[in-house]
């Protein structure tokens, strides 16, 4: 498989994560021709795929497009699938797996349409030299994804495989734990600057804190996860993948780190916390404490960020007992919390307005099938006048 030509380049991600991850591409260098609330599109090749896969924060799939064809029905999709020369990308030794999302009057369910791109590619494989690779569900070897709508379908080369949304740290999930790309884009959608202290009280797993330490160290997501679906095609990924590693190895940043405070009144989601910190090569760059929230250790004289992520009655915890939670979140932010920006991520519209203070944004994000908010307020010392909730 030739790792040099370009092609079309579809990223995808979880709905309301498309801005943060289109500045990503962005700042890789990358021009995106368009993006969608599922993703982002732009031109490059397999080695392009492999730089994005280790170093996109908010990204689930990195998808490389191998041809967009005419398709009315099953029988057309087989013999289109089956023109490609899979002799050329997939070895017969190896094994590979096909997603899809499909929507078309003829496909009643997507496993059909994943059985007969499957049963092209053998086809086509055994026909070539009389051998085929295994095939199944588990994404552990290459993934041939379609994609169909209409009269259209396209055959890509997933080059992620199990999904780049979890960053490979998170040993211990804890309880209804933020996946790791919301978190990153939650954390890109801030005002933080990474130089400024940053205070993560209520941290549970660590999830927010841990993203806060390797966005501030320019620490990738390929320095912590291994295993992509591109290393199982043909051709010379290693190269490649040798280079972008020793990238990623020499941009991390080691000097001048900010504080980063994490707090919890759960012992045990600390400790989680800290394994996980530790699974990420952060461990050293944060602040674990046992403690409610409004004791969390707080700087002093300098400007600095604030993010909760409180439970917000949805799968945690009873709305009703929360009330009081959120009145002393803005208790918090008025009486400790007195230079910089806080933040508060939650899925309760309700609840958020217990906290009391008027927000400078409201940006919309998503978890699961939840529409979730992350709200911004201003920090600072003495009064101001229209501070009460809206």
């Amino acid at each position: 498989m030739d790792f040099e030509t370009e092609a079309k380049i579809f990223v995808t991600c979880h709905q309301g994560l498309a801005p943060w991850l289109e500045g990503e591409v962005t700042e890789l260098g990358y021009s995106v021709r368009h993006s969608t609330p599922s993703g982002v599109a732009l031109r490059g090749s397999l080695g392009d795929c492999i730089r994005l896969n280790l170093n996109l924060r908010c990204a689930s799939q990195v998808l490389f497009s191998l041809g967009e064809f005419r398709c009315t029905g099953p029988d057309q999709l087989y013999r289109s699938a089956r023109a490609i020369p899979w002799e050329t990308i997939l070895p017969t030794n190896g094994y590979f797996s096909v997603t899809s999302s499909v929507i078309h009057p003829t496909i009643r369910s997507t496993m059909f349409a994943n059985v007969r791109v499957k049963d092209a590619v053998v086809d086509r494989l055994r026909k070539n030299d009389g051998s085929r690779p295994d095939c199944g569900a588990e994404l552990s070897g290459a993934v041939v994804h379609l994609y169909w709508r209409g009269s259209s379908a396209e055959l890509f080369l997933d080059t992620s495989g199990p999904t780049l949304a979890k960053h490979g740290y998170r040993k211990h999930p804890g309880a209804a734990p933020m996946m790791e790309s919301l978190a990153a884009g939650t954390l890109l959608a801030t005002r933080w600057d990474r130089r400024v202290p940053f205070i993560n009280p209520m941290c549970g797993s660590g999830t927010l804190a841990i993203e806060a330490a390797l966005l501030a160290s320019n620490r990738r997501p390929g320095l912590i996860r291994h295993k992509f679906a591109f290393q199982h095609l043909i051709g010379d990924w290693k190269q490649h993948y040798t280079r972008e590693m020793e990238l990623l190895q020499n941009q991390l940043i080691t000097s001048s780190l900010p504080r980063i405070i994490a707090s919890d009144i759960n012992p045990a989601g600390v400790e989680i916390a800290r394994e996980n910190a530790a699974a990420a090569g952060v461990a050293d760059m944060i602040e674990f404490s046992v403690c409610d929230f409004r004791e969390t250790p707080m700087p002093t004289g300098e400007p600095l960020v604030v993010f909760l992520n409180p439970e917000y009655g949805e799968r945690l915890g009873d709305a009703d007992e929360l009330a009081a939670t959120y009145t002393a979140i803005g208790d918090f932010f008025k009486r400790n919390c007195q230079n910089g920006w806080g933040y508060v991520f939650t899925g309760n519209k309700d609840l958020a307005k217990k906290i009391g203070l008027r927000t400078k944004r409201r940006l919309e994000f998503h978890t699961a099938s939840l529409e979730c908010r992350l709200l911004e307020f201003e920090l600072y010392s003495g009064s101001r006048k229209n501070t009460v909730a809206d």
